[in-house]
């Protein structure tokens, strides 16, 4: 699954336990109801933030992961965790005049005949 948006927050890297470590950032999706949805980074993959910025627009890959918990009252609950495997930036939309673009002027093309006068050769007389 991919999340597309722009990052939100750049959460500092947490070492969770001797041999696990994980780091989150916020982004916010673009769309009418815009959501600011948490993606973790765990172990290798914290790195992958630091090529991110805020503001920036990205595209990240994603997995759904789901727990279930047994508390110890024998409460069962339930938890889900998003984590974010691959993270690319998005390209900026190309500018529609590259500079190689026709330059427009405001008079008519020169190769048409004034709209006044007939076309060569023509018996007709009618505007149209």
């Amino acid at each position: 699954m991919e999340i597309t948006g722009k990052i939100k927050e750049l959460f500092p890297e947490k070492q969770v336990t001797a041999s696990f470590r994980k780091r989150e950032c916020v982004i916010t999706t673009q769309e009418q109801y815009p959501q600011h949805i948490l993606v973790e980074f765990i172990q290798d993959k914290c790195e992958l933030l630091n090529t991110v910025q805020i503001g920036q627009d990205v595209k990240i890959s994603i997995n759904l992961r789901g727990r279930e918990w047994t508390a110890p009252d024998g409460q069962v609950k339930y938890f889900n965790s998003i984590h974010g495997w691959r993270i690319e930036p998005m390209q900026a939309a190309a500018p529609t005049n590259t500079g190689n673009a026709p330059q427009h002027n405001d008079g008519p093309p020169s190769n048409l005949p004034p709209l006044d006068s007939p076309a060569e050769g023509s018996d007709d007389d009618l505007p149209f």
